[in-house]
């Protein structure tokens, strides 16, 4: 417990208090952290890029504990101070958080989707999602807003295969999307949660319950019988929507493997300049003769210039903020509430992009799907279970 406390504060930037618990403030939310809360300070760093329902509800989170409405935390004079918003409606604050989960992402995808019908080069388009995300990085190491971790080559070492899995993942994702309808790939990204069972049971050699197998039949049938009649269906999308769950599961792989004190904010941060570095290579060599051949010239003479550059930048900085929201949702629930969660945004996202884009679906493309996204609230909840009874073992 002394190590786990230790830990927290390095990662928090504060120090262990010994003596009486006091009321710590987090932006102006109290929380407390369990057995568990040291490994998830390690753990949900590394996991801060295209998140999945799986890789999420299998790590230990902090669990929101309501703060009595006539407390009040103490300063170090030992006078009262009035308690903020945040601690006396903990479940509005919390409803606030998924609210912009959901909404940041939603919007992404409709955004990202809107380019590529005047800019259909998905390399490029991702390397700009990575690029305004390190922008936003810098300029808060600018300004302190955290400050700047050092980093040194055994960390890069460790946060290197990290980095390359996210940008393989991410880039994947994006050629995807641009392939084929939005609500189809997501459908095909909901295999995710197959083969991160498959690289736990056979990379991790943990033993993958019966139970968790069985509930990833009906994912499987159901993304079967929606590519089978999906009217959007062509090879690219499919197969670089099943690489992106390769390569995301791979990255949690790596991600466990990789144990760093560094706060979250930074190792993003470093994850994204490695990604964005692998990214730029195959950007020039496969879209870049046609960019500047006839690329840019066709989207300026389509949208103009201003109009191009702004949305690549607000759709960059969505792609950034929804993945750092998701990760402080994350923190303030348990696995099961963000595993629930997480179903219920690719519910969302599936349905507004339908609505938006106007995406005509066959009986068989429909039912397939719901079977699908009902098998991966299966699976999500019976991982969430698991994970939530080895927390208490521990804690016994």
């Amino acid at each position: 417990m002394a190590a786990a406390r230790t830990l927290l504060a390095t990662v928090s930037g504060g120090a262990a208090v010994a003596g009486p618990r006091r009321l710590r403030s987090r932006g102006s939310q109290s929380t407390s952290l369990g057995v568990g809360g040291a490994h998830l300070a390690c753990r949900r760093q590394l996991l801060l890029g295209s998140f999945s329902a799986a890789a999420l509800s299998s790590l230990p989170s902090r669990r929101l504990r309501r703060t009595p409405v006539a407390s009040a935390s103490s300063d170090s004079t030992g006078e009262a101070k009035p308690v903020g918003f945040a601690e006396r409606y903990p479940a509005l604050v919390t409803g606030f958080f998924f609210f912009m989960w959901y909404f940041l992402n939603v919007i992404f995808n409709i955004l990202n989707k809107k380019i590529f019908d005047y800019f259909p080069y998905p390399y490029f388009v991702s390397v700009s999602h990575l690029s305004v995300g390190v922008l936003y990085c810098l300029v808060g190491w600018t300004f302190g807003l955290p400050k700047r971790a050092p980093i040194n080559s055994t960390v890069l070492k460790l946060l290197f295969p990290v980095a390359v899995c996210h940008a393989i993942g991410h880039v994947t994702s994006t050629v995807s999307f641009a392939a084929v309808a939005v609500s189809f790939a997501h459908t095909i990204k909901a295999l995710e949660p197959f083969f991160n069972a498959a690289a736990s049971q056979f990379i991790l050699g943990q033993q993958v319950p019966l139970t968790l197998w069985f509930s990833l039949v009906p994912v499987v049938i159901g993304v079967s019988m929606a590519s089978l009649t999906e009217l959007s269906f062509n090879w690219t999308g499919f197969i670089n929507a099943m690489i992106s769950n390769i390569s995301f599961t791979l990255r949690s792989v790596y991600s466990k493997k990789a144990m760093t004190d560094m706060d979250s904010t930074n190792l993003y941060a470093y994850i994204s300049i490695i990604a964005l570095l692998v990214c730029i290579p195959p950007a020039i060599i496969i879209e870049g003769p046609q960019l500047v051949q006839h690329g840019f010239k066709d989207a300026i003479a389509k949208v103009g210039l201003t109009k191009l550059v702004s949305n690549l930048l607000v759709v960059g900085l969505f792609y950034h903020l929804y993945n750092q929201v998701a990760t402080n949702t994350l923190e303030r629930v348990t696995p099961l509430t963000h595993a629930v969660g997480n179903v219920l945004k690719r519910v969302f996202v599936i349905g507004f992009s339908i609505i938006v884009f106007g995406n005509r679906i066959t009986t068989q493309t429909g039912i397939g799907t719901c079977i699908a996204i009902a098998g991966v609230a299966l699976y999500s909840f019976i991982k969430a279970k698991i994970e939530e009874e080895k927390t208490k073992m521990k804690s016994a």
